[in-house]
């Protein structure tokens, strides 16, 4: 069992929603052996350094994020995808101190396997830039445009991403076509949509 990390002890005293599950699985993770640390401002257990879960309390639910759940065997379907874009973390989602005590094997077992995905030094394989599927709107602009097309593979693929997000997040065609136009500019100028 590790120990507390006291610098975490007032984000757990403050907390307003969730305390008692906040404290369960702070017990629980602490007793596989992580170490705590306060990142993205949330309660974050690591093992030699690498990320392995955090405790993040919802609106609706308290979770626990796996840093790579992706790679998890989860014969009981027990980890959800937080978000259709998530391609790596996996959620646990509590909504009472009594459910955590009914699966904590079950998050303990998540634990022990994130702990061997670090030690194994296993990746997870994330889709490519150029995997994803433009919406007309923006590929139409890229198929007439080759100054358009160049600035855009030049880009980072994180940068490629979040212009794919920010495109195939609209649902309508001409809300499609408002964005393109709009990002046309930061593209040619070899920046993100948000390095403003």
């Amino acid at each position: 069992m590790s120990a507390p990390n006291p610098e975490l002890d007032a984000w757990f005293a403050r907390a307003k929603t969730w305390q008692d599950e906040r404290v369960a699985l702070r017990a629980i993770l602490l007793d596989c052996g992580l170490d705590e640390a306060l990142k993205w401002a949330k309660p974050t257990y690591t093992h030699d350094g690498a990320n392995v879960v955090l405790i993040m309390p919802l609106k609706d639910s308290c979770a626990l994020l796996f840093m790579k759940g992706a790679l998890l065997k989860d014969p009981k379907s027990l980890l959800i995808q937080p978000g259709e874009n998530s391609q790596s973390a996996r959620q646990m989602r509590f909504r009472s101190s009594a459910e955590i005590a009914r699966v904590s094997k079950a998050i303990k077992g998540f634990v022990k396997q994130a702990v061997d995905v670090e030690k194994a030094g296993l990746k997870v394989a994330f889709k490519k830039s150029t995997d994803l599927v433009y919406p007309p709107e923006f590929q139409d602009q890229l198929d007439r445009n080759p100054a358009l097309r160049e600035a855009f593979q030049r880009l980072t693929p994180g940068r490629q991403r979040q212009y794919h997000l920010h495109f195939t997040g609209a649902r309508q065609s001409a809300t499609r076509e408002s964005r393109v136009e709009k990002a046309i500019p930061l593209i040619l100028d070899g920046m993100g949509l948000h390095d403003r």
